[in-house]
């Protein structure tokens, strides 16, 4: 019987050159600045901001950032390719998602930093939340126990689909569109915590003013779901 025996074979020289130690370092700070890239829109930070809330379609996050689903479209391309959004079909619907939890910290990070760094918007986000009772200070495991034990009503003014889909714990929904006509619902000898999307959201101060008005002793918190989990604290669903 012949023996057979294993022979060598010559590896084949890749058609690509090996890159140098420089060529190297180039390619990988050239691939996280596509992340850069991709954050260095405001129209592309607010559709972040936006999908941190839950999954949402072309159309409903062209009518939240105020622009034209062609360029909400062209946006979401970026965001893509950069792997910092998912997406699914349902029909003839595309709707769109974060990547990944990690991309919502992103957002808060560098939102967070921005404001730590940028006079213009320290003094910008002053402006929005003047007269609001900011809550931005509070511990929130002291809101946590009060919420608990009823001693703070908490609502959350976002849209309902936006609450349904993640919410800070005993939170009620009560959209700020709605709050007028059921204003009867919140109690008046409570302390009221309205919160929205996070720091940039207007819906929190609008909702604050309309409480106040009817003689409610209602504050802002500065924290969204986003906020809230980048803290490190559950949110419910």
């Amino acid at each position: 019987m012949t023996k057979l025996t294993k022979q060598s074979v010559p590896l084949k020289k890749s058609a690509t050159p090996s890159l140098g130690a420089r060529q190297i370092k180039d390619v990988l700070y050239e691939q996280v600045a596509r992340i850069g890239k991709a954050a260095s829109s405001p129209k592309r930070l607010e559709l972040l901001e936006l999908l941190c809330q839950g999954e949402m379609n072309v159309e409903q996050l062209a009518a939240e950032a105020q622009i034209s689903i062609k360029l909400t479209s062209a946006h979401l391309s970026v965001l893509k390719a950069s792997s910092l959004v998912a997406f699914r079909r349902e029909g003839k619907n595309i709707f769109y998602s974060l990547a990944a939890p990690d991309v919502a910290r992103f957002w808060v990070g560098i939102r967070s930093l921005a404001e730590e760094r940028l006079l213009d918007l320290q003094a910008a986000l002053g402006n929005l939340v003047d007269g609001s009772g900011s809550l931005a200070s509070m511990d929130r495991a002291a809101l946590l126990r009060e919420a608990e034990s009823g001693e703070v009503v908490v609502i959350d003014v976002r849209p309902e689909a936006e609450f349904v889909a993640g919410h800070l714990p005993f939170a009620r929904s009560i959209p700020v569109a709605e709050l007028k006509k059921r204003i009867a619902e919140i109690p008046k000898n409570k302390k009221i915590v309205a919160y929205c999307r996070g720091p940039f959201c207007l819906f929190a101060s609008e909702a604050v003013s309309i409480l106040q008005e009817a003689g409610h002793h209602a504050m802002r918190l500065d924290d969204g779901v986003a906020e809230w989990q980048a803290r490190g604290l559950a949110i419910q669903r």
